[in-house]
């Protein structure tokens, strides 16, 4: 009997060009419903991000000496172009997410078969904790991002003949802004002790050319040394960025216990500002068997690689377990290990029979439509309808009316909000001694006011804590 040639067949030859526009589609689609519908709220961190970038001046150098600088000056950019609304406090982390997820479809794409690449992709961006960090208004995502454009542009410097400046120059203007991040500096550690210690990356690192290396060493330069200044004058920032616990000395027992629950503990599932565990039980069963072909192939250079990050980065997790999301890049790289290993195995005991080895592939499949689904379910119920987890998400911004021009606020960091607001809706006023005929007042300011009565209260669709806002009026 003749071998069927699948390699005629349509879907066969566009097999990669339909699921990388699937991919394309469903990741466009998802961020969006994330950023417009879920959890459809501001978190306290938003909200404290959202002051930060409104709170930096060139004028003055000590409101720039936080942490992720470079996305606080985006988000205070879009601030400028597009006023203040829960949509543009989210923009900056979506259009990272977005170029983070394109980041790593192109890195799995060079490290894996395509194969692996699609399915691996698909698992990735529709996982909760990506989709979550993906909309959350503050810098959680640059977690990802970072780690991902700085090992595609290293893949790029070392397989890539074309454009070699190009790549040496992005990866040290990528290397030296993504210090401005906590942790960001263990990656560049991991890449700097697989490049002394792999053979063939110190041949392909010997045969660059010193001048460019020399260009792009004096660009990282210069864009660092802002930071050492910020150093300087705010000595705390340093060790903060290099993912130092607040608390000294840490708790070891404790913080590994927090590390096993967000990893691990499957039987009790929690969902507040950070669901946990962070995979599912299959996907952790696949990463599992991801480290395990690491060690078997640890040879090559992405497990040099992968194996070194893992070693610089597990004792910071342990000192300071709230990094949760800077594990997310490995993770998948991992999953991607994981699935390989499945393939590879069933295509050993078939190696000729074409029906079995497409057969074999159907579990395979809806193992990842489980995955997929049961990660796009968590992520939209967990956060949208848990009672528990739905009012930590605040729409205050999205309840005040549009003709308000006086808010009474109460509290310091209610008060920091919405003067980090007025600062871009130059026509609001906030105060704590209303003059006006008519005025809005946030719930903690509510009180009787002489001269004033309540015409209209402003509610949310939550069962407690619903009264939001209060208008006044003059009494006739």
């Amino acid at each position: 009997m003749a071998t069927a040639d699948f390699s005629t067949y349509f879907l066969y030859r566009w097999r990669y060009v339909i699921g990388y526009t699937l991919i394309g589609l469903l990741l466009a689609g998802l961020l969006l419903f994330a950023g417009l519908a879920v959890p459809n709220g501001l978190s306290d961190l938003e909200t404290q991000s959202v002051i930060r970038s409104a709170s930096l001046s060139f004028s003055d150098p000590s409101s720039l000496a936080v942490t992720n600088l470079p996305y606080y000056l985006l988000q205070a950019g879009i601030f400028s172009l597009w006023d203040v609304s829960n949509f543009t406090i989210k923009l900056p982390s979506l259009i990272l997410a977005l170029f983070s997820a394109l980041g790593l479809i192109m890195l799995l794409r060079r490290w894996f078969t395509p194969n692996i690449a699609v399915l691996a992709s698909l698992i990735a961006i529709t996982t909760g904790q990506f989709l979550f960090i993906g909309q959350q208004g503050n810098p959680s995502i640059l977690y990802v991002f970072w780690p991902v454009v700085l090992l595609l542009l290293g893949t790029q410097i070392t397989r890539k003949r074309r454009f070699k400046l190009l790549w040496k120059i992005l990866f040290a203007i990528t290397a030296a802004l993504s210090l401005y991040t906590p942790l960001s500096i263990y990656p560049l550690i991991a890449i700097t002790l697989a490049v002394a210690l792999h053979p063939h990356l110190r041949a392909i690192i010997r045969r660059l050319s010193r001048p460019r290396l020399v260009i792009s060493a004096t660009l990282a330069a210069i864009i660092i040394a802002p930071l050492v200044y910020l150093t300087v004058i705010n000595p705390q920032l340093g060790p903060t960025l290099l993912g130092a616990p607040t608390v000294w000395p840490p708790s070891l027992v404790d913080n590994l216990m927090t590390v096993v629950k967000q990893y691990f503990l499957f039987w009790e599932p929690s969902t507040t500002t950070l669901m946990t565990p962070v995979f599912g039980l299959a996907s952790a069963i696949i990463i599992g068997l991801g480290l395990y072909r690491l060690f078997r192939t640890r040879e090559t250079t992405r497990s040099y690689l992968i194996i070194l990050w893992l070693a610089a980065i597990t004792p910071v997790l342990i000192l300071n377990p709230q990094f949760t999301s800077v594990t997310f890049t490995f993770s998948v790289l991992l999953i991607a290990a994981g699935l390989t290993s499945l393939i590879s195995y069933w295509y050993r005991l078939f190696p000729l029979n074409p029906y079995a080895r497409i057969l074999g592939l159907v579990p395979l499949v809806i193992l990842v439509a489980v995955l997929i689904g049961t990660g796009l379910a968590r992520y939209t119920y967990g956060y949208h309808y848990d009672p528990r987890t739905a009012p930590l998400f605040s729409r205050d911004l999205t309840l005040l009316p549009e003709d308000t021009r006086t808010i009474v606020t109460s509290g310091e960091k209610e008060t920091d909000f919405y003067k980090a607001l007025s600062k871009y809706r130059t026509d609001i006023v906030v105060t704590d001694s209303p003059t006006t005929n008519k005025f809005t007042t946030t719930k903690a300011a509510q009180k009787d006011y002489e001269g004033y009565e309540v015409s209209d209260i402003i509610t949310n669709p939550f069962v407690n804590d619903s009264d939001r806002f209060y208008i006044y009026k003059k009494q006739p």
